[in-house]
């Protein structure tokens, strides 16, 4: 049985995950044009590279279809509900680092934590006679996070398309969405809550927990643990 390691199929988050690899002597790389889905591993045996997007692995890894997976942790806390009985985070790698953060209108000036956006909600349904819109692609991590903080009288809503402008097109009052350097939110005049931060991500090695495994796949592993410098 051959190991399988799934890695995204294009982009900074594709190109910055060979470089991780490579540097540690193990060379992964895509074969054939950018609309071949085929790539190719040296320095480890009975190694195959699959190259997913980076919002599938998780799935994949979730069902064993692939036994190592590159992505955000963010994607994995979110598709899959209990992912730690589903899948172990054997290393951060470094990069893709991104935040997932409540945002709100900058002119929200009485506006800057958790507790001001609870009461701020309440305020909005009582004036509105519904809850106050939150925008967002990750309703599990969002939801978990404001249920702990005590956050009610919202919805959340999903955004297809660019979280930022829902506030701007009148389709939210709020978002919840990944940023790196803050700027498109201050370009569509939203700011952080300074407690608002959902989840710190960023690029990291996750190991499926239902993979099936032989004796191939095994030392391929043992191998590619070695050259990585990492302990199961």
């Amino acid at each position: 049985m051959t190991l399988k390691l799934g890695v995204p199929s294009k982009g900074r988050l594709m190109e910055k995950t060979f470089d991780w690899f490579a540097e540690r002597g193990v060379e992964i790389r895509r074969t054939g044009s950018e609309r071949e889905y085929t790539g190719a591993v040296e320095g480890v045996e009975n190694m195959a590279l699959v190259l997913l997007s980076a919002g599938e692995i998780p799935r994949e890894l979730s069902t064993g279809r692939i036994h190592l997976g590159v992505t955000g942790s963010d994607l994995v806390h979110e598709k899959l509900a209990d992912w730690q009985a589903r899948v172990i985070a054997m290393e951060p790698m470094g990069f893709g680092y991104a935040d997932l953060v409540v945002a709100v209108p900058h002119c929200w000036v009485d506006v800057d934590t958790l507790d001001d956006l609870d009461a701020a909600a309440a305020a909005f349904r009582a004036g509105h006679g519904f809850r106050l819109r939150i925008a967002t692609k990750y309703h599990r991590l969002v939801r978990d996070f404001l249920r702990e903080a005590g956050v009610a009288d919202y919805s959340l809503v999903d955004s297809q398309g660019a979280t930022e402008g829902t506030v701007r097109n009148l389709t939210a009052e709020a978002i919840a969405d990944i940023t790196s350097t803050g700027e498109t939110l201050r370009a569509n005049h939203l700011k952080i809550l300074s407690d608002g931060v959902v989840h710190r991500s960023q690029a990291t090695l996750f190991k499926s927990r239902s993979a099936p495994w032989d004796a191939t796949a095994r030392a391929a592993f043992r191998t590619l643990e070695d050259k990585l410098g990492l302990d199961s």
